[in-house]
């Protein structure tokens, strides 16, 4: 963060100084978890149920903490006194941000994908200035804020991933964090049981583009409709990608080799460009492409960007993580999280990877479909199945319409198993999987990850990448 005194902190936040110097001046970071705190920070304080952050408001002060941001007074320790610390510390965030006006902001949202195009384009952009950006999914009230706190004057860029539970949730961060250049990259079924439709979803999306300056850029998503149409929300300049024909950045010529990594010719009103990706997933493509239209605004030459696009890495964990073990399984790690579109995504990595090999689907439910889940789960089966998934592993009763659709698949020729839980998974697999195997484990924060933890133990007990 720019160094600030608690005077203007205090301004900052429309909150009050209790027992602090006015003049003392806050130079490191603002942490919430007074473990992170260091010399010159800010410790904000959350009331909690369990966990109140006021209780560890002298050892924040101990470790350093110019002072600490909360609700209430803590004797011996100088506070600046708000009524809301969440809102305060957006608050904080805004005018840091105004104090900051050779930054670009770049948000972007969706209903999956996010972070990772998030990290693919923070790639980039470090390659032209110093970048900030969110570690992992951290894109709600309070990462946003704690994200952009991170800025300072060195920062050129700063990438805010957005996401959202309902309409207004978008735009409300976008008031902490206003883009320059907006993002979106898909609308998908993700959290539709909360919103109730993918067209009160695109409504929720598009507030990012409305947000932009008559000066800024929304990159948009040519192939999906819902996404396109969102340029009649924004007088702002637009970008389509995608591999649609009428897109200013696509894809032409996409290719998948024997690990699933695409190549496509890279075309632009610049020119074109042959790409070579690292990551595997065609959806990749897609991702990949977001991130160059980014990178072409900002001024990256196209020949670099072809080059910059095959470096790339993934940041995030368990997310399309691939990995060799030593008995010649493959092992798809994309346990993260999960709804719909990304299992839709997910499915057809396996089935590319798989090619000429037998797959294996390790599912688990996937969470907030409210009255779409039975649907949901049973046309993530069906597509399995339809995909010719060789062995589908379902994990959890929340999740057995997948086993219902996918066995109601009349010619399948593979089998699907509903299972009790991660550990029945495990077992299943280790009697089971043979080298040449390609797993897939993917499911919503239920522990689905531990088979997928399981599966890095190779055959001789190491680590297996």
């Amino acid at each position: 963060m720019i160094p600030l005194t608690l005077a203007e902190v205090a301004t900052a936040v429309d909150g009050r100084l209790v027992g602090a110097d006015p003049d003392a001046r806050v130079t490191g970071t603002v942490e919430f978890d007074s473990r992170a705190v260091t010399a010159g920070g800010l410790f904000v304080a959350f009331p909690g149920e369990k966990v109140d952050g006021h209780d560890y408001a002298a050892g924040a002060v101990e470790a350093g903490a110019v002072a600490v941001l909360g609700t209430r007074e803590v004797p011996g320790v100088p506070m600046v006194l708000v009524d809301d610390a969440r809102a305060a510390m957006g608050r904080l965030a805004r005018a840091v941000i105004d104090r900051l006006p050779d930054l670009t902001v770049i948000g972007l949202t969706g209903s999956s994908g996010k972070t990772t195009t998030k990290d693919l384009i923070a790639q980039l952009t470090a390659r032209l200035g110093a970048t900030v950006a969110p570690p992992g999914s951290f894109n709600n009230e309070l990462g946003h804020p704690y994200t952009a706190l991170k800025a300072d004057r060195e920062t050129r860029y700063l990438v805010m991933e957005k996401g959202a539970r309902g309409i207004g949730h978008i735009r409300y961060l976008c008031e902490l964090v206003p883009p320059r250049i907006s993002v979106v990259l898909n609308v998908g079924t993700s959290h539709i049981g909360e919103f109730g439709s993918r067209e009160n979803i695109a409504v929720a999306k598009g507030e990012l583009v409305e947000a932009l300056p008559a000066d800024g850029l929304a990159v948009l998503n040519a192939d999906d409709p819902l996404v396109s149409a969102m340029a009649s929300r924004t007088g702002a300049r637009v970008v389509r990608y995608g591999e649609a024909p009428d897109a200013d950045v696509r894809a032409e010529d996409v290719d998948l080799d024997d690990r699933g990594r695409p190549s496509y010719r890279l075309v632009t009103p610049e020119g074109t460009a042959p790409v070579r990706l690292g990551l595997t997933g065609r959806h990749q493509v897609s991702n990949t492409l977001a991130a160059t239209a980014v990178a072409r605004e900002l001024g990256m030459p196209l020949a670099e960007i072809a080059v910059a696009l095959g470096e790339l890495g993934l940041v995030s964990t368990r997310r399309m993580d691939v990995f060799e073990r030593s008995d010649g399984v493959t092992v798809i790690d994309d346990s993260y999280n999960a709804n719909p579109g990304s299992m839709a995504v997910a499915l057809k990595a396996l089935a590319s990877l798989g090619r000429g090999r037998r797959t294996v689907a390790v599912l688990g439910y996937m969470a907030e479909l409210g009255p779409f889940e039975r649907d949901g789960h049973a046309e993530v089966g069906q597509l399995a199945a339809e995909l010719g998934v060789d062995r589908l592993l379902v994990v959890g009763e929340p999740a057995a319409p997948i086993h219902d659709g996918a066995t109601a698949v009349g010619d399948w020729g593979g089998e699907s198993v509903l299972l009790t839980d991660q550990a029945a998974a495990v077992e299943v697999l280790r009697s089971e999987l043979r080298p040449g195997d390609v797993v897939l484990v993917k499911g919503s924060r239920y522990r689905t990850w531990e088979v997928a933890d399981a599966l890095r133990a190779t055959t001789d007990g190491e680590a297996g990448r």
